[in-house]
This record gives structure tokens, C-alpha cells and sequence, in this order.
């Protein structure tokens, strides 16, 4: 379902509509489906003024379920549908609760059918958010009956309870369909794995008995389009109870206050694409409810439920605790992965400990590739290559230098161009870089690490080529174009048969824990480089000696003391996985023997990064700041959206640092930020005051006159006026673990001791309840920028 011939768009100059528009869509990543100007008729939507609750906009079924003509209600206070002790309660809420971009169960509102017939039809749960400046209200069905309704709360919490059992990725995503399929009664519910490529495939089902099976069954990436992918990186479940179900447009189409289309991206009726609804009907679905599953704020895989018997709605109550529930498995299911891969995770962390200690001791990175131990030891592969000091150093099966210097030149210039990416992985190298077909035996998988962007150094990890069959559900190359009222369109396709291709050039693909661990590598690696470049320019011996007990330190807390702490970690996990081994009365000394064990571990690398931070003057160079904040951002992994934000206004300037050094600084000022927040949504400021401005500089220190001041501003709980200097001390912490994440108390004294060394200070400003503001100096005077050269600042 990619792209048909093109034709003009014919709702470019209007908001668009389903029922207007829909049959026009050539090509499924540009339609605007999180703008459909419709919605499903099972419920009807008002739009209101939030100033005086006055609606704006109406959905055209809205008599049916309102006793008001869409027409009627435009103008009229909301309180003409709900009453006005209901309209009270809205007023309070939007002054007390958090309801932006967040639905929220109000109350719920006896229908014009059951006020006229009683017992003729359930009544309407309401349901607001607040999106764009504007309110919206969703009625919806109950679908209570007098039977009752079963307790929700209980049967989740026993579902939970199963899920962090689960002794196995396989057992755990089995227990998702079941549980889920119990609770909503559909007849088909699959856990939908994304590949890297952006395919599907069905790694766990649950379903009626007389269904065929779909597990293991692949599906293209065009199935599920990228408008469809971006809405549940932002909300959780997507109900559409009648995939037959006529649309009911929104009157008028657009907001006459602002002339915008309504951004129904929250909105649980928002209307179904044609496209979708065809391709659900080409399957025989009848209806479907789906939840997203996420890794951090990315699209993992989907929790997609079909039912076939006809229309299915599931009630708000039953929706709400699978929201939960999609909610859970996010949570856990990096959990169920860590749990089956722990001790191969535990392997990768040993045999990067003991190479990042060689390599500190011998002053090189060469050990990487040693004959005696390599990374081929840690992370599973067919080979890898690093390249330092323009060189590369190869270990078991890799390209020739040839074919590296081309991928080299390849990876720099598109996949990890500027720092954009800190992490290049695919199990399909050729396909991205056609040159790879020339050693594709040796290397169809790739996994590439930049170890030091401006030295161009890399680590690259190759797998080898692996001959599989893949089971597609139907032909992935049909992409079907039909003529429609507007000319050609694109067409679901009609045929969801087996289909088995065999493929080449392709590798096993890469797991998270191994991906992890290449990126926590590739931080320690900056870390011990940036403590050589300061080691080789400092001439005093007493310095050289104290590196090298620094060097000693690393190995034994590396080796001596984290891997039997890793050890009884992983020991204490495993027997609270077994119930049968341990009692209620030693469940609860276990749960703190592993939360010990996390705590003890982060501490020790606290330590140890604390104590790699180099005791000499660091290296200056001229440093493109706005470069080394976004890669700062990549680091900490901060996503804008769900109302985050990063605000740099205006570009960094060039600054005289040390490169490493100074991004270290900002990763731990954003990270603090991040942790110490109890705010829904998260903003950051990152920018400067150049000396020559009046800019207020609150607490700013004695000697700072003339310098550029940079600061990082958060929205976070912030701190009193007392503590100021206490928190740039090692292992002071303000506040609870349990409470913000917690940490071991090390960034903020690592950026003091970093900043001193550049001869520059670092102090803070800040309210509690009210966010706090870093302000730190660099040595000298940060470059002034002019003209054409001006950098440009990081992208929000």
C-alpha cells in the first residue's frame, strides 16, 4: 500500500474529510489521519470554546444520540447537552486537572432514546480533553447491562501479577493474548512485532478455535502507515467497534474561530480511513481494537485484536483497563526480555569491563581486537572491525580494508552523519548500501558505533548472511491501483494467502541487549579517550602516577566487585521468578536484595566515572556547540512530543572546550532535568548570555564578569535556596529514589569537576516547585560567530 500514480490532492485548499476526500488517497503516508474531520456513529463529538464552553463544532449525527441537530447546538452553551451541574463540574476540572492531550472519564449522561423509552438504550459515557486550545467532548454507548459489571481493578491486577511471572519472552507475550482476549472477548488477539524495516509479524495469538493460525506470519511495513505508526507513539488504543460503520462528518468541517481542522489524534472516535476499513473488510474483521506497545516513546509493536461475527464494542470500562494493560506491557516486556537474556547480558558487561580496563591500562584501544580476548567474546557476532588512529584493526570474519574504507565513507556520510545517530543496526546491510552485496557471506548484518565522530573512528559488528524463508500473510508485492471517482488510487490488497519467500542477503537479527550495551560501550570508550588526551598533554609524573592507580581502581571495581554483584543480582531474579522456591515471607527480603544489588551497581559506576573525569587541563578546541547539544539530547534520549519540548532560541555560539568534555556536561545537566521533574510534560531551555547583554544573572559567582555564561533551565521540582552548593558534592542527593528515579549522586559533582577543569564555575538558580536553571562558564570567551557562519541550533 505505497504510492499509485500521483494526482493533485483535492483537499489542499480545505480541511480534509473521510467522506469528502477518502477516495482520493494515492499514497497512504500523506493522508492526514489524525485530522479526518469525521468520526464513528456510535458516538457523537462536540467541539467547545474553552473561554465560555459555547460549542464550535458538531458531529452531524449528533441528534440521534443528543436530541440536537448539529446546526441547533453551534453557538449554545455546552450545559443545553449536559446540564448545567455537569457543566460546573467541566469548569472545575479544567481549572484543577491536567486534561490536555489527556481523555478524561467525566461523567455519564442518561441518552435522549433511554430519557424517551426508558430501557431502550444505554446510557452515554462523556468523556473531554483539551487539544489546540479547544475542548472536546466524546459520547459513547456504555455498553453496560443490567448484568453488572465484573471488577476491573481485580481481574488487571491478576493479569499483572501473571505477566511479571512469565519465565520466557514466548510465555510472556502468550499470556498478553490470552489475558486480553478474556477481558474484551474478541475473537483473535496477536502481539505484532515491527522489524527493524518497518514489517510486521505475528509473534504471539490467541483466537477462536476455528480461526486459522497467523502466528509467525509476516506483514509489509505499508500495512500499518506511518501516520498510523506516528499517532500511537502519542495515545495507547484505538477502538473501532463496526469497520462498516458510515462516518459522521464534523459541522463546520473547520474551527470558525481559527479555520484549523481539528486534531482528533486522542479522540477514541476518530473516524476510520477508507483505506483501513477496506483492508479490514478484505480480511473478513468486523471490528478491531488496537494498543500500542512502546520502547521508550518508539513504536515497538502493536496489540491488535480482530473480531469477525460482527460489530463488537467494547465499553469505555474494558477499554480503560486494557489501556492499562498496554501500558503494563510496555513496561514489562523489557523486563521478560531482560530476564531471559540476563545472563548473556551479564557475559557482554564482564568482557566489556575487562577490555575497557586493559585498554586503560595499555593506553590504546587495540585489546578490542586482541588474539586473546576481543569483543567477539561479549556481543555474538561473525566479526568486527575497529578503525583508530586511521587504522583498522580486524577481528574473525570482516571485509577487506577496502570494502570498510567504502562502508566507512557510507556510514559517515548518510547513517551517522553529524552525530544524528549514535547507533547504526540492520540485519539487511545490502538493501541499505548495494556495495555490501560484494560481501554480503560475511556481512549481511551490520551494527556500526561511533566511537569518536570527529576522528572518524568506528566499532562495526558483522553477522554473517542467513538463508531464511519467510511466511507472508499474502503476496507483499501486491500493491493494487484502482480507478476512483477522483482517478487512480491506491487499493488494499485482496489476497491475505500464505505466501512463503526465500531471502537472502540477510542476517539472525540483533536484540536490545546487545544494542544497549554497544552504546553504554561507546560512552565508556569517550570517557577513557577524552582521559587520554588529557594524560598524553600533562607533564607532571605525580599526574601519570595517579592515572595509573585511577587505572588500577577501574579493573578491580569493573571485575572484583561488579561481577559477583551482577552475580547475586541475577540469582535473587531468578528465584523470584519461581514461586515454588520462594514463600511470601522471603519475597519481600528478595525484592530488596535486588534493589540493593541496582543501587550498589550504579553507585560503583558513578565511581568510576567520577574518577575518569582526568585530572589535568583539558585539550581546547573550537567546538560548534548547537552540534554537541543535539548529540548531548541523543545521549539522554529526550523525544519532544505528548507536550515535551526543548527551546533553544537562538544558536549556541562556537565555544573554545574540550569536545568530549563539554557534551558530557550537558548530558548530565539534561539528565538531571529529566529525572528531577514531577511535571506531565517537560521543558527545557538551553542557551547563553553573551557579556555584553543585560541579561539578569542570578547567583552568578565572583570573576565571571566578561565570560559567556550557558545555562540548561528545567520545569522541574526544583531546589531550595539552602542546597545550592550541596548538590555539586559526590553522592548528595535532595531526593528520594523512589520518588524521581533517583541516581547515584555523581552528575552534578561530575560537571563541577569537569567545568573546573576548563577554569570555568558552575553555579544554579532556582525555586522549589518552580524548575531550576545551571548556569556554567567556559574558559576565555566562547568564538563570536558572523554572517554565513553562524551555526545553527539543534532541532526541537
Amino acid at each position: 500500500m505505497t504510492q499509485a500514480p500521483s494526482t493533485a490532492l483535492s483537499w489542499e485548499n480545505e480541511p480534509y474529510s473521510i467522506k469528502r476526500h477518502g477516495l482520493s488517497i494515492t499514497n497512504c503516508d500523506s493522508e492526514p489521519v489524525h485530522t479526518p474531520g469525521c468520526v464513528q456513529t456510535h458516538g457523537a463529538l462536540l467541539v467547545v470554546r474553552l473561554a465560555d464552553l459555547s460549542v464550535l463544532q458538531a458531529s452531524d449525527n449528533a441528534q440521534a444520540l443528543l436530541g440536537y441537530a448539529a446546526t441547533e447546538l453551534l453557538g449554545q452553551s455546552v450545559a443545553a447537552v449536559i446540564g448545567q451541574e455537569n457543566t460546573d463540574l467541566l469548569k472545575e476540572l479544567l481549572v484543577k486537572a491536567q486534561l490536555d492531550c489527556n481523555p478524561t472519564h467525566l461523567f455519564t449522561l442518561p441518552s435522549v432514546q433511554a430519557a424517551l423509552k426508558p430501557g431502550s438504550a444505554a446510557p452515554l459515557d462523556v468523556s473531554f480533553h483539551t487539544i489546540d486550545g479547544v475542548g472536546v467532548l466524546e459520547f459513547e454507548s456504555t455498553g453496560r447491562t443490567d448484568a453488572g459489571e465484573p471488577d476491573y481493578y481485580a481481574l488487571v491486577k491478576k493479569t499483572v501479577a501473571r505477566l511479571q511471572n512469565a519465565k520466557s519472552l514466548e510465555q510472556f507475550y502468550n499470556l498478553v493474548t490470552h489475558e486480553i482476549r478474556q477481558l474484551t472477548g474478541l475473537d483473535r488477539v496477536m502481539v505484532y512485532k515491527f522489524h527493524a524495516d518497518g514489517h510486521g509479524e505475528v509473534i504471539a495469538e490467541s483466537r477462536r478455535g476455528d480461526l486459522d493460525p497467523w502466528l509467525g506470519l509476516h506483514y509489509p511495513a505499508e500495512d500499518v502507515p506511518t501516520p498510523a505508526r506516528a499517532i500511537f507513539t502519542k495515545t495507547w488504543i484505538r477502538p473501532v467497534p463496526d469497520v462498516s460503520d458510515v462516518l459522521a462528518e464534523l459541522v463546520p468541517l473547520a474551527n470558525p474561530d481559527t479555520g484549523q481542522a481539528l486534531d482528533m489524534t486522542f479522540c477514541a472516535l476518530r473516524g476510520v480511513s477508507n483505506m483501513y476499513s477496506e483492508y479490514l473488510h478484505n480480511m473478513g474483521v468486523a471490528a478491531t481494537l488496537t494498543m500500542a506497545i512502546r520502547t521508550n516513546e518508539d513504536l515497538w509493536g502493536l496489540i491488535a485484536c480482530h473480531h469477525y461475527t460482527g460489530p463488537k464494542h467494547v465499553s469505555y470500562q474494558v477499554r480503560a483497563a486494557c489501556e492499562f494493560l498496554a501500558q503494563v506491557v510496555t513496561l514489562q516486556h523489557r523486563a521478560a526480555e531482560a530476564r531471559e537474556h540476563g545472563a548473556y547480558r551479564l557475559n557482554i558487561e564482564r568482557v566489556h569491563q575487562q577490555l575497557l580496563a586493559s585498554a586503560g591500562a595499555e593506553g590504546a584501544l587495540a585489546c578490542f581486537t586482541g588474539e586473546t580476548a576481543s569483543l567477539l567474546d561479549g556481543i555474538k557476532a561473525g566479526g568486527v572491525a575497529l578503525h583508530h588512529d586511521n587504522q583498522w584493526r580486524c577481528k574473525g570474519n570482516t571485509p577487506d580494508n577496502a570494502q570498510l574504507d567504502g562502508l566507512k565513507t557510507w556510514l559517515m556520510g548518510t547513517r551517522l552523519a553529524s552525530g544524528a545517530r549514535s547507533l547504526y543496526v540492520t540485519d539487511r546491510l545490502v538493501q541499505a548500501y548495494p556495495d555490501a552485496a560484494a560481501f554480503a557471506g560475511v556481512a549481511s548484518g551490520l551494527m556500526a558505533l561511533p566511537v569518536s565522530l570527529a576522528e572518524g573512528s568506528l566499532l562495526l559488528w558483522f553477522r554473517p548472511e542467513v538463508l531464511q524463508t519467510i511466511n507472508w500473510g499474502g503476496n507483499p508485492h501486491d500493491k493494487p491501483v484502482v480507478l476512483g471517482p477522483h482517478g487512480p488510487r491506491l487499493s488494499p490488497r485482496h489476497s491475505f494467502e500464505l505466501f512463503s519467500e526465500s531471502v537472502r542477503q540477510c542476517s539472525l537479527p540483533w536484540l536490545a541487549v546487545e544494542t544497549e550495551a554497544a552504546v553504554s560501550l561507546r560512552m565508556a570508550v569517550l570517557d577513557l579517550l577524552a582521559g587520554q588526551v588529557e594524560q598524553r598533554s600533562g607533564t607532571n609524573h605525580t599526574m601519570a602516577s595517579s592515572n595509573e592507580e585511577l587505572d588500577a581502581f577501574a579493573y578491580v571495581a569493573s571485575h572484583d566487585l561488579k561481577e559477583p554483584l551482577h552475580g547475586i543480582h541475577q540469582y535473587a531474579n531468578q528465584l523470584l521468578g519461581d514461586p515454588a522456591l520462594v514463600g511470601d515471607a522471603n519475597r519481600d527480603k528478595l525484592d530488596r536484595m535486588v534493589r540493593l544489588s541496582v543501587r550498589m551497581d550504579n553507585l560503583l559506576d558513578a565511581l568510576l566515572h567520577f574518577s575518569r573525569v582526568g585530572g589535568s587541563d583539558a585539550a581546547p578546541q573550537a567546538v560548534d556547540l548547537n552540534q554537541t547539544v543535539a548529540e548531548a539530547l541523543e545521549v539522554v534520549g529526550f523525544r519532544t512530543g505528548q507536550g515535551n519540548s526543548v527551546q533553544v532560541p537562538r544558536p549556541l555560539p562556537m565555544a573554545s572546550c574540550n569536545e568530549t568534555q563539554c557534551r558530557q556536561i550537558f548530558v548530565n545537566l539534561l539528565s538531571n532535568a529529566l529525572k528531577y521533574s514531577d511535571k506531565a510534560q517537560k521543558h527545557i531551555e538551553i542557551g547563553y548570555i553573551d557579556p555584553a547583554e543585560s541579561h539578569p544573572r542570578p547567583g552568578c559567582p565572583e570573576g565571571s564578569a566578561g565570560e559567556t555564561i550557558f545555562y540548561v533551565a528545567d520545569n522541574g521540582v526544583g531546589i531550595h535556596a539552602k542546597h545550592f552548593q550541596q548538590v555539586f558534592k559526590l553522592f548528595k542527593r535532595l531526593h528520594g529514589q523512589s520518588s524521581y528515579g533517583g541516581g547515584a549522586g555523581a552528575g552534578l559533582a561530575i560537571v563541577d569537576k569537569l567545568v573546573g577543569q576548563h577554569g570555568g564555575k558552575v553555579w544554579v538558580d532556582s525555586l522549589p516547585g518552580q524548575g531550576a536553571t545551571f548556569y556554567f562558564t567556559l574558559p576565555g570567551k566562547a568564538a563570536s560567530t558572523n554572517g554565513s557562519a553562524h551555526p545553527k541550533a539543534p532541532a526541537t
